[in-house]
């Protein structure tokens, strides 16, 4: 199998010296992780390199034949400004690092320098270049306001403006190195976008998923890292980890929100140095897959009350996304009902019903805790009784009229009184009237549906309105 190169764009060593380059090389692939390097030893072929290679960054050795580092660095930043240039030097000059950076270098260290130091220094520069693609990639999209590839978000169903500005926003992301965190309440879609952000990535490795929600933290890292032969009672045989089943994949982490503390500092540094022992190793792996993370929990609310670490939720907010509930995307809502019914009749080895006109107008006018995972839950329900051409409308208004989240203005406690702002009260009759006005237009006319919004019974809504 094929494993991604990283980063997504070639980082070119220059140096005279190919033991230097050497040395470099494998200091950057082993530590660092970073695997999508090229050597240059002739400072005359550097800027014929640029043009003909996806280079982001270079790291450029000061003092070599032909072309000085300081002469390439002002070549390289006038004609290829988007790429950074990190300086390396055989001399501690301070005067000498000044002028480089003055000169549009992105950093500067002298070769005797820690190791970790280096590749600190790299990976940051590395970071740079993709926040800056990253940046012109969403600007170019949202310009033209389309997307390159929705195919890869079909299993999503959905024309709302809200959601396709997510999407391309995923698009920009996906091939970034970094973690995505994916927000929303239950039954949004979160496994559904981890799965598109997987395809957009262009990774070679599988998907593997795993509900973090529960479990301990000796469950924890034994699943994520696997362990050796012998690394506890029990273990009597290899056990391979998800992160090394993932390998050159994404590894997707759902309810990250509910992972205990001990393995929450796991998690971070897995993250923070992309290196993992499995159980009862000395040897660190070095981890290859994409972090995507799931929430349906507030993690603003958990950090505040101490039961999520802020360090590590800001490493994984380096992309976010948040899926809006269906409540706030109902114009969805006849596209969904459509696409349900078709599905649950297939399954079902059923004609696909008709639906009465009315039914997308009832179901507009529920909240839908469950989300876009409740609404295919009715239809299938729905769907599973029916015998007729028309679909019922029973089993919908069941499930809506028994339930204690259906639109209850008594149980919304962060509603204000929206009289309380008023200087002059309106009368009874007025407000009634007013309020039989919005039911009806919520309803679009529907006396049965507008009754059930006002509570009411449809002769007493009928009565009103004559």
């Amino acid at each position: 199998m094929e494993v991604k190169l990283y980063p997504s764009f070639e980082v070119l060593l220059v140096d005279d010296e190919l033991p230097w380059l050497r040395s470099l090389s494998l200091t950057l692939e082993g530590p660092g992780g970073i695997t999508n390097l090229s050597q240059c030893d002739d400072s005359r072929k550097v800027m014929s390199i640029l043009e003909q290679n996806d280079i982001g960054l270079v790291l450029l050795d000061l003092t070599m034949p032909h072309l000085s580092g300081e002469e390439l660095l002002e070549q390289i930043v006038a004609e290829y400004p988007q790429v950074r240039v990190i300086i390396l030097s055989g001399m501690n000059q301070l005067e000498t690092a000044v002028n480089c950076m003055r000169a549009g270098a992105f950093d500067y260290f002298v070769k005797a320098v820690d190791e970790e130091r280096l590749v600190d220094g790299v990976q940051r520069a590395i970071r740079m270049v993709e926040l800056e693609s990253e940046n012109r990639a969403m600007h170019k999209r949202f310009f033209r306001d389309q997307l390159d590839a929705p195919e890869v978000f079909a299993s999503i169903v959905t024309n709302n403006a809200a959601m396709r500005t997510r999407f391309q926003y995923l698009e920009a992301v996906a091939p970034s190195s970094q973690p995505i965190l994916i927000t929303g309440e239950s039954g949004v879609g979160k496994e559904l976008v981890a799965e598109a952000v997987h395809t957009l990535s262009g990774n070679s490795g599988p998907l593997v998923s795993v509900n973090v929600a529960g479990l301990d933290d000796n469950v924890f890292a034994d699943t994520l890292f696997g362990h050796v032969r012998g690394a506890f009672t029990g273990a009597d045989n290899v056990r391979k980890g998800m992160i090394e089943r993932a390998a050159g994949g994404t590894l997707f982490l759902d309810e990250i929100g509910d992972l205990n503390s001990a393995s929450q500092v796991k998690l971070l540094r897995l993250l923070q140095n992309g290196e993992y022992y499995p159980l009862g190793s000395d040897q660190p792996k070095q981890m290859t897959a994409r972090v995507v993370v799931a929430t349906h929990a507030d993690l603003d609310a958990k950090m505040a009350a101490g039961e999520f670490r802020r360090d590590l939720y800001y490493r994984l907010y380096s992309h976010h996304v948040h899926l809006p509930p269906l409540r706030e995307r109902k114009d969805d809502l006849p596209l969904l009902l459509d696409h349900f019914l078709a599905e649950a009749a297939t399954r079902l080895g059923k004609k696909k019903p008709t639906p009465p006109k009315e039914l997308a107008v009832l179901l507009s006018t529920y909240s839908f805790p469950g989300n876009v995972r409740e609404l295919e839950a009715m239809i299938y329900d729905a769907v599973s009784q029916h015998n007729g051409k028309t679909l019922s409308m029973k089993s919908f208004l069941v499930r809506i009229g028994s339930h204690t989240e259906y639109l209850s203005f008594e149980q919304s406690a962060h509603l204000k009184n929206p009289f309380a702002q008023l200087e002059d009260l309106p009368t009874l009759q007025q407000a009634g009237q007013l309020l039989v006005d919005e039911a009806m237009q919520r309803s679009t006319g529907n006396q049965s549906i507008a009754a059930r919004l006002l509570g009411i019974s449809q002769p007493a809504l009928s009565k009103r309105l004559k």
